[in-house]
């Protein structure tokens, strides 16, 4: 875990001083989808990122495209967590933590308990994230 922590604080300031430089939002949206899309870590690429802003829309995920764009503030995963909440809350009041959860492998292709680690990007009411599956 330590590893995907150090990931992610390192990818939330990159994203940051890039946002910054940008002139709109669509071109911040656009910038961190380009910026997160192929990074793939883990031997088997199940590591990614996804980024949400702080009503819960997602703005870039790595594996699921069909997620960009959605508001997932109301999406529960298999144990009733209000995942997307959650994050949102820790990345607002802690500025970064460890959440665990269920969500859909990208490898496998089914639900899996994952642990994950969000950061608030500075500056911006964006929080960017990424996991491990347990099993």
């Amino acid at each position: 875990m330590l590893l995907v922590e150090s990931l992610t604080k390192s990818m939330s300031q990159g994203l940051s001083g890039g946002i910054e430089m940008m002139s709109d939002s669509m071109q911040g949206v656009m910038f961190c989808r380009d910026f997160i899309d192929n990074i793939r870590f883990f031997d088997n690429h199940s590591g990614y990122f996804f980024i949400y802003d702080f009503s819960c829309v997602n703005v870039a995920h790595g594996t699921q495209k069909n997620l960009q764009g959605q508001n997932l503030y109301d999406y529960q995963d298999s144990k009733g967590n209000y995942v997307i909440r959650d994050l949102v809350t820790i990345a607002e009041d802690y500025g970064s933590g460890v959440y665990e959860y269920y969500w859909n492998n990208p490898v496998t292709g089914t639900e899996e308990p994952k642990m994950a680690y969000v950061y608030k990007l500075p500056g911006i009411d964006y929080l960017i994230g990424s996991g491990v599956y347990f099993e």
